[in-house]
């Protein structure tokens, strides 16, 4: 079964969502995601500074079955990456909420936040529980 962390906001694109502060988020692919995906070899992460848009494509995560794209669940800017990762992707599926994170970014507009799914949202959408 799939860990939907409760101070988490989530994508219907199964990306999670961590507050920094009120301007800022940590932002990482599910457990679920993670798990579809299998054994993860490469990342692309999107460049420093770079703008990024809500549900577009700001980077791809490949594995052994696919390749996918990573969707930024926000408008903004890329002010962190976990450079870890390049060498390291791994990290992602051995720990998908904390060393597996894979940007940080200043997010732009007040409500930036009101579309995002709340644990008990996204634990339906994804069959938690069931």
């Amino acid at each position: 079964m799939s860990e939907v962390l409760a101070n988490l906001l989530y994508s219907k694109e199964h990306e999670w969502v961590r507050i920094v502060d009120e301007h800022r988020i940590v932002v990482g692919i599910t457990d679920f995601a993670q798990a579809q995906l299998g054994d993860i070899v490469f990342i692309e992460l999107p460049e420093l500074g770079n703008a990024v848009a809500v549900e577009e494509s700001m980077g791809s995560v490949e594995s052994v079955k696919a390749v996918s794209d990573i969707y930024s669940p926000v408008n903004g800017k890329v002010v962190k990456i976990n450079q870890t990762l390049e060498s390291a992707p791994e990290q992602i599926n051995a720990e998908p909420y904390s060393t597996g994170w894979i940007v940080e970014v200043e997010i732009s507009g007040k409500d930036a936040l009101a579309h995002l799914l709340t644990p008990e949202q996204y634990g339906s959408l994804i069959g938690a529980g069931e």
